[in-house]
C-alpha cells in the first residue's frame, strides 16, 4: 500500500549503525515484497531476528477438492461452520485456486501460546461479528464488527478477541492485495473519485516491544505446509521501522458506494485488487433514480469469473432468501441473475441496507469437503418458476 508510516525509533539514516542506550547494536531488517522492487519496510530489533532453535516437520495442510470442475450455482450456509477452540486449526478453506483459498472461520479463543507468519500468501481477514486487537512486530490495529484487516505475507502476529463470539471471512491472496490502479495516481495516492481514502484507513499504533529470549514459538506456513519454528527471542522486539510495508484496517462502513441513474455495474464496488481476483464492497446505498430504473442486477453472463458473494447483513434483493454468513457461488460458464420475483419486486425501491463482500475470482475455483458439507440442496434449480 503506497503509504509512508513510521513508529517508534529510527536512525537518521537507512543502513548506519544504530547503538542501544547500554551499549550494542540495534539489528536491521529490511522486510520487503517481490525481491528489492516491492512494498517493503526497515524494522530495527533489540535481538537478532534470525534466532531459531528448534524445527518440527511440516504438516501438509494443501487444500483438498472435493469438486474439481464446477458449473452448478452453489449457496453455502456459512454460519453452519462449528465454532473452534484455536484460530488455526479452525480456519476450514472452502473454496479455492492457484490464486487464493478462501476460507472461514470462527475461533473462540485468542492466539496466547503462539505466533503466525503466512509467507505464503496476504491475508484479507473479514470481521463479520467480534472485536479485539490485531498484534503484529510492526504495530496494533483495533478492530471491530466489518473490518477487513490486511495483513501482508511474511508479518508475524496474534490475534487476541474480546469474547468467544467470532465469525471471519478469510482470503489468502499468492499476490499482493491492492487497492484498485484505476482509483490511484501514478504516485499511488487514492484519486477524488475513489469510494475511499486514505484517511479511512487505520495504520498501525502501540509499538510493542519485548526485549525478552526464550522459546517462542512460531506457526509459518509456507508452500501448503505448516512449520512449526521456535525463535530463542520474542517475535516482538522491534523498537521502531518506517516504510510501505504494514497491515492496516478498512471498515465497510466508510466504503461511498458510487450510484447513478441506472443500475451501476459490479466494479463500482470495488474495493480491493489482486492478480485474477477482485473483491468489492456491496455496502447500504441509495438506489437508481432514473424514474423507470430497475434497482435489481441484470441477467449477466459469468463467461470469465466465478463471483463468491458473502452476504453479511441486510435484506439481499436479489436473492429470495439468504441469511447472514451465506456464500453463494456463481461460477463461470453460465448465466445467472435475480430470483423469480427479485426484478419486478426492486422497481420503485429507494435504498438497500444490504452488506455482502463480493470475490471475483478470473480462474475457476475448485471446492473443498467443508463447502459440500454446508451447502444448501439443489440451490442451483431456485430460478425455476
Amino acid at each position: 500500500m503506497p503509504i509512508y508510516h513510521t513508529l517508534g525509533k529510527i536512525p537518521h539514516k537507512r543502513h548506519t549503525v544504530f547503538n542501544k542506550p547500554d551499549g550494542g547494536l540495534y539489528y536491521e531488517q529490511l522486510f520487503g515484497t517481490e525481491g528489492f522492487s516491492g512494498m517493503s519496510s526497515l524494522l530495527y530489533h533489540v535481538h537478532r531476528p534470525t534466532m531459531v532453535q528448534s524445527l518440527k516437520d511440516p504438516v501438509d495442510q494443501t487444500p483438498k477438492a472435493a469438486v474439481q470442475h464446477n458449473l452448478a450455482s452453489r449457496m453455502l450456509k456459512g454460519w453452519h461452520l462449528a465454532p473452534s477452540e484455536d484460530f488455526l486449526e479452525g480456519r476450514k478453506v472452502v473454496l479455492f485456486n492457484n490464486d487464493l483459498n478462501i476460507a472461514l472461520a470462527s475461533p473462540k479463543n485468542s492466539m496466547r501460546s503462539y505466533f503466525y507468519k503466512n509467507a505464503d500468501a496476504d491475508e484479507m481477514i473479514f470481521v463479520h461479528s467480534g472485536s479485539g486487537t490485531l498484534r503484529t512486530l510492526v504495530g496494533n490495529l483495533k478492530f471491530g464488527p466489518h473490518d477487513y484487516l490486511i495483513i501482508p505475507r511474511g508479518i508475524i502476529y496474534q490475534i487476541e478477541f474480546d469474547s468467544q463470539d467470532n465469525r471471519l471471512f478469510i482470503v489468502e491472496s499468492f499476490s499482493p492485495i491492492l487497492t484498485p490502479k484505476r482509483y490511484r495516481n501514478h504516485f499511488g495516492q487514492l484519486l477524488e473519485h475513489s469510494p475511499f481514502c486514505e484517511r479511512d484507513l487505520r495504520l498501525p499504533t502501540e509499538l510493542e516491544t519485548h526485549d525478552e529470549k526464550g522459546s517462542f514459538k512460531i506457526f509459518i506456513r509456507k508452500e501448503n505446509q505448516m512449520h512449526e519454528v521456535e525463535y530463542a527471542s520474542h517475535p516482538f522486539d522491534v523498537v521502531g521501522w518506517d516504510g510501505y510495508n504494514f497491515p492496516y484496517a478498512f471498515n465497510a462502513a466508510d466504503f461511498e458506494p458510487i450510484t447513478g441513474r441506472v443500475h451501476q455495474p459490479p466494479p463500482v464496488h470495488q474495493t480491493f485488487e489482486a492478480h485474477n481476483f477482485v473483491v468489492c464492497t456491496f455496502a447500504p446505498r441509495l438506489y437508481d433514480y432514473h424514474p423507470q430504473s430497475i434497482p435489481a442486477p441484470y441477467n449477466h453472463s459469468n463467461i470469465d469469473s466465478d463471483e463468491v458473494l458473502y452476504y453479511v447483513d441486510g435484506d439481499f434483493m436479489s436473492r429470495n432468501h439468504v441469511e447472514k454468513g451465506f456464500i453463494s457461488l456463481h461460477p463461470a460458464g453460465i448465466p445467472h441473475g435475480p430470483h423469480p420475483g427479485a426484478y419486478e419486486r426492486s422497481i420503485g425501491q429507494k435504498e438497500t441496507h444490504e452488506l455482502a463482500v463480493m470475490v471475483d475470482t478470473f480462474r475457476p475455483l475448485r471446492l473443498t469437503q467443508t463447502a459440500l458439507d454446508l451447502q444448501e440442496a439443489d440451490y442451483w434449480k431456485s430460478w425455476l418458476d
